[in-house]
């Protein structure tokens, strides 16, 4: 097992939400903004990795987290930036720098409200499996 790929899938998952024409305006960040957040914006969260290894040769599955995070009222702006960037990552061919890209799935997503209901934040977990 390898956690070598790992800064180059964050590589490769941010060049592609930054560069999705359905995110454009939309703050893509790694770490939660100082401040005032900007809005809507999508942070890319923590991850996992589980070996995948095998006699062929080195691998992982990286389970990884993208947050969604509003302050518009309701629920459909989230899910309208949370549909985006799923439609960004579900199957894209992501070139790493480390590792070769053989999948990227959806797995899951949670919805729900923080601070009093004044900000949405949708949680989505994807599967990307890396061949080394």
């Amino acid at each position: 097992m390898s956690y070598q790929a790992a800064a180059a899938l964050q590589s490769a998952v941010f060049a592609r939400l930054a560069g999705f024409a359905g995110l454009s305006g939309v703050s893509i960040v790694d770490a939660m903004p100082a401040g005032t957040a900007p809005g809507t914006f999508v942070l890319i969260g923590p991850e996992q990795v589980i070996d995948q290894s095998d006699k062929s040769g080195g691998g992982a599955e990286h389970r990884f987290e993208i947050a969604v995070i509003s302050d518009a009222s309701g629920f459909l702006t989230a899910k309208q930036v949370a549909g985006a960037v799923s439609a960004a990552l579900v199957g894209a061919a992501l070139t790493l720098t480390t590792g070769r890209l053989v999948s990227i799935q959806f797995l899951r997503a949670s919805a729900r409200r923080l601070e009093a209901g004044d900000t949405r934040r949708i949680d989505m977990t994807f599967r990307a499996r890396i061949e080394l």
